[in-house]
């Protein structure tokens, strides 16, 4: 017995000193740093999030938040009654519904503006390389720069850049307030995130047209399929994964977008969207909890986006 013991515990020795324990060492020390930065940054608040929408927070619990008091799924009822959140109408969707149309508008329209732009620029033409640069300055330009010049172009005084060109033409005889006009508010908002963000689905749509295989091309011109034919039936199939890939990135992103609605709008004129929604219950109502529970219901409908675009990619690679 004596033996087994002192056998296992030079193996155990020999094991632990062996090279592939000491890479295993090394591997864990290399990844500790960041794994607890990802904790602190990430994983903590995400779950310290989800407690808090539990609990009564307010100003008067920060000093001792982990005392506030358990209210069960209060915060949440409160959020789903609220008037800025619910559907009211045509003319008062909510900030749930106004998030829905918002992310799935401006993500559709991206794509299609990253196609054609890939589309254009798959092309061999002269400055082709000057143009793709032009290209990615919406996408690389600082939110807050681009977001003041959309500003000053719709800028509601006379000396706003669209309203000056459109009283000089004769269009309009009064400067508008385009950013302050319900429906209009919400379209230029769409139209602002799709021209900020179009040269990321731009760039994935052009990597995957320049791996494509010459020969189908080339078999679809014997066929004598026009320009049209070979679009929809060779370029358009072989994009399907990375169009489907990248609209559910930007969905995601889009819903979770604050600083684009935030700087253009403030959330006014029907443009509140859940993550202005957050902030508002947050910083202005001083309701934390009542902001956290906002937070895990905009998580709760990306989960469901997540699992349904999923569960239709899955099903179509399975048939294939």
């Amino acid at each position: 017995m004596t033996v087994s013991v002192q056998e296992a515990r030079s193996v155990g020795r020999r094991r632990w000193r062996s090279f592939e324990a000491q890479e295993a060492r090394l591997a864990w020390i290399l990844i500790l740093p960041t794994a607890l930065i990802v904790f602190g940054v990430v994983l903590f608040p995400a779950i310290f999030s989800i407690w808090i929408s539990f609990r009564d927070v307010g100003l008067k619990e920060l000093g001792n938040v982990f005392q506030a008091e358990f209210v069960g799924l209060e915060n949440y009822r409160e959020v789903l009654d609220d008037f800025a959140f619910k559907f009211q109408g045509i003319k008062n969707w909510g900030a749930a519904v106004t998030s829905i149309v918002y992310s799935f508008v401006s993500s559709s329209l991206t794509l299609l503006v990253g196609l054609i732009a890939a589309l254009v620029l798959n092309r061999p033409f002269r400055a082709r390389g000057a143009a793709r640069a032009v290209f990615l300055f919406p996408y690389v330009a600082p939110i807050v720069s681009v977001a003041f010049v959309w500003r000053w172009i719709l800028d509601p005084r006379p000396s706003g850049v669209l309203n000056d060109v459109l009283m000089r033409l004769g269009a309009i005889d009064l400067p508008q307030a385009y950013l302050a006009e319900r429906g209009l508010a919400l379209l230029l908002v769409v139209v602002f995130t799709a021209w900020r963000y179009f040269p990321f689905a731009m760039l994935m749509i052009l990597a995957r047209l320049q791996a494509l295989d010459k020969t189908l091309y080339e078999a679809a011109d014997v066929d004598g399929a026009g320009a049209l034919a070979k679009f929809w039936y060779v370029t358009l199939p072989e994009l399907r994964y990375v169009l489907g890939a990248v609209f559910l990135l930007r969905l995601i992103w889009t819903f979770n977008k604050f600083d684009d609605i935030w700087l253009l709008t403030g959330g006014g004129f029907g443009t509140n969207v859940l993550p202005v929604l957050t902030y508002q219950f947050s910083f202005k109502m001083n309701d934390f909890g009542k902001g956290a529970a906002n937070a895990m219901i905009l998580l709760l409908i990306l989960v469901m986006f997540l699992v349904l675009y999923v569960g239709i990619v899955m099903r179509q690679v399975e048939e294939e």
